[in-house]
């Protein structure tokens, strides 16, 4: 028989709400308590004390972005979870006092569960001489009543008995009851006070709003948030503008076009203020120098008010110009990381055509967006303080703007007299950006196939690039090792390495004396400093993007990869680069056809102008036999003279009484080759074609007695 009841002395019930509680805190704090995974949240910065006009705007627009990545309402709930943890904690432990213990015969003898049936029949006869009703005294002092005593006494009676007789024992083994089998009771974890009559309405209400309100709209919000964006973090709509406003030809400016369609604008520039200050900002713009034609009458074209001014905020704040008013310019740098996100959307779009001009074209404007400099701008608008002026007086010639590079590589005294415009503090805070800002520069790229000596059809190929990050103007830049631009190959029992889920376990370097040294590499664990970037407001880390085009077509032919970290450090912790040979490996496809391929290899950083780097590089399959060929050709070598072997081959060709025969290389002629020598031979032999006996032994002499179809190198005695 059961019977259900509710809790009414609020026992169950707690327990039932810590479980709930704990089964959403815990989650939620490991979620807020793990190690961010944001390149953003864990990298450095360079050191700079420069200021940008309006620092105060900018300033403010990073906090508010950073306070939606703190998980500050994750946090809040997770406190609020630990407290009503605790007072359910609490509420248990007040409530465990109040609630009956189980009987247990043992526990009212005072015997141990390990006695026998006569060590229990004496106890109970020495507790009888004692507890008995009529042994026992009554004592108030102590609050014994006669009523205690008796209670008590039949108590150990009835313990004694399922102790010892069989039947009753039975039932306290089977039921947990010396009367055998009880009526279950069934705990409702609910309080009887939640469901009388008069408070029904409050658990209804309850239920309703949690399971008709609350818990829909989270769903509803999750899933409209996890279905409305791409993986690029932008707007199915916008990503859909965006797709068809690309064109094989976009140029740079273009591109910057293509980044003002996004419907993520509208809360940026919401409510009346969509068409405040449009005019304003179009004038200024329009005014500009540094806008080409095209990009004027792109911007006059435009017939929807939220694009045109989203455009024109846009040109502002690549152009660096006061708008003179707060709002206005709160607006110009809001924009400008969402048109970075657009700009990621554009680039994912740009890779299945397979061009390499758009693709760059939208690397070229994620480097202007984030250093807020316009297309086509001397790079050096990238240092503090050099304002478009200083940069048109420096590098007049806009088709061929003064690099950072060549910036840095003049001598002090010149370049100092070339920036003579800036006084000596803010020409000292340029030179200490200049001299942190990493440059990669590519030090040898080349392929390889992991256990093979060369690249077969169709083989998984590695591009191995070995760089050093050099920054502008760096001086006694130490030989690059040659030890350090080879490549070593896992172990062959390291199959985890070779099949690339882990590092090799092989981490030493053969130094040229001979001695081994620990090779401190690992891959990924070096983060470069997040990118200067004074004007942009959000923070960003610096990603290089590398991928094999063909020069004459000008098509993709390996996509870009994306390295966002190094395996050796890069600066020592006094600023100075290291000048560590860095390893960047990408794996891909080699293509089935035995040729030498001819690519061009681009190494692009989305955050600095001018820093890219172009480098030919041949990918060339060879036959699978060519391996084989290759390792038989290792394998044959001649003795060292010094070994008995060589003093023997020596003495055999006489070469310790006289200078050692010459050597020639000769390749072994194949089975066709050598019948179609001696067809040839025996054909002019029978026309009597040879004039002379000599001709005829000439000929028979290249034919050779090998018959192996391998084509191989050897070195014989003539």
């Amino acid at each position: 028989m059961s019977e259900y009841n509710y809790d009414e002395g609020a026992q169950i019930f707690p327990f039932f709400m810590l479980t709930m509680a704990s089964m959403v805190t815990i989650p939620l704090t490991y979620n807020i308590l793990k190690p961010s995974t944001d390149l953003e949240q864990t990298a450095a910065r360079i050191k700079s004390d420069f200021r940008p006009e309006n620092a105060d705007i900018i300033d403010a627009q990073r906090r508010r972005r950073k306070r939606k990545t703190r998980k500050t309402k994750r946090t809040i709930a997770m406190v609020l979870g630990y407290a009503f943890i605790a007072y359910m904690v609490y509420l248990i432990i007040i409530t465990q006092r109040t609630v009956p213990k189980i009987w247990d015969p043992y526990d009212v003898l005072g015997v141990s569960r390990s006695s026998s049936e006569t060590q229990i029949h004496k106890f109970y006869k020495k507790l009888s001489r004692t507890h008995h009703p009529d042994k026992a005294r009554p004592d108030p002092a102590q609050n014994i009543t006669k009523e205690f005593i008796n209670d008590r006494w039949v108590e150990m009676t009835k313990a004694y008995k399922a102790l010892t007789d069989e039947e009753i024992r039975n039932n306290y083994l089977q039921y947990g009851n010396p009367d055998g089998k009880q009526s279950t009771s069934i705990g409702i974890a609910l309080p009887k006070w939640m469901v009388e009559e008069g408070n029904r309405w409050i658990v209804v209400a309850f239920y309703g709003v949690l399971l008709g309100i609350i818990l829909p709209y989270t769903l509803g919000k999750w899933w409209y948030g996890t279905q409305a964006l791409t993986k690029d973090k932008v707007l199915h709509a916008s990503a859909g503008n965006i797709f068809r406003e690309w064109k094989e030809n976009l140029s740079d400016g273009d591109v910057v076009a293509v980044t003002s369609v996004g419907g993520e604008f509208k809360e940026t520039l919401k409510g009346n203020r969509i068409d405040a200050g449009s005019a304003k900002v179009e004038s200024r713009v329009l005014n500009s120098s540094f806008l080409t034609a095209a990009d004027k009458a792109r911007l006059k074209a435009i017939e929807d008010p939220l694009r045109r001014k989203t455009l024109g905020l846009l040109w502002a704040y690549l152009g660096r110009i006061n708008l003179e008013d707060p709002e206005l310019e709160r607006e110009k740098y809001d924009i400008a990381p969402t048109a970075l996100a657009l700009n990621n959307s554009f680039t994912s779009i740009t890779l299945p055509f397979g061009l390499v001009a758009p693709l760059l074209a939208a690397y070229r404007t994620s480097q202007n967006i984030i250093q807020a400099v316009p297309p086509s701008a001397p790079p050096v608008l990238q240092l503090p303080h050099i304002t478009a002026e200083i940069a048109r007086k420096i590098s007049p010639d806009p088709k061929s703007p003064l690099s950072l590079q060549s910036l840095m590589s003049l001598p002090p005294a010149s370049r100092r007299s070339l920036l003579s415009d800036l006084s000596q503090q803010e020409y000292d805070q340029a030179m200490q950006v200049a001299s942190q800002i990493p440059y990669l520069k590519v030090e040898k790229a080349f392929f390889k196939v992991v256990g093979e000596r060369v690249v077969t059809p169709s083989s998984l190929v590695q591009l191995v690039v070995k760089a050093r990050i050099i920054p502008p103007g760096t001086t006694n830049v130490p030989a690059v090792n040659p030890l350090d631009l080879e490549d070593i190959d896992p172990d062959e029992g390291d199959i985890d390495a070779l099949k690339g889920r882990r590092p090799a376990k092989n981490k030493r370097r053969k130094l040229p004396d001979g001695s081994y040294v620990e090779d401190d590499a690992k891959e990924g664990s070096v983060q470069p400093p997040l990118a200067h970037s004074p004007y942009f407001a959000a923070d960003h880390a610096p990603r290089w993007h590398v991928f094999l085009a063909e020069g004459r077509s000008g098509r993709i032919s390996v996509p870009p990869t994306t390295f966002t970290a190094f395996d050796r450090q890069i600066f020592n912790k006094d600023g100075t680069p290291t000048f560590n040979v860095l390893t960047l490996k990408f794996p891909f496809q080699a293509p089935p056809q035995v040729h030498a391929f001819h690519f061009v290899m681009h190494l692009v950083c989305d955050s600095y102008i001018g820093l890219d780097e172009k480098v030919n590089v041949v990918l060339d399959v060879k036959d699978a036999s060519e391996a084989a060929k290759v390792e038989s050709d290792d394998e044959i070598s001649e003795p060292d003279e010094d070994s008995l072997a060589g003093q023997l081959q020596a003495m055999k060709t006489g070469g310790l009484s006289g200078p050692p025969p010459t050597k020639k290389k000769h390749k072994k002629r194949t089975l066709s080759q050598q019948q179609a020598d001696q067809k040839a031979a025996q054909v002019g032999q029978d026309g009597h074609d040879q004039e002379d006996d000599d001709s005829d032994s000439d000929t028979e002499g290249d034919v050779d007695s090998d018959t192996s179809e391998t084509d191989t190198e050897t070195e014989d005695e003539e």
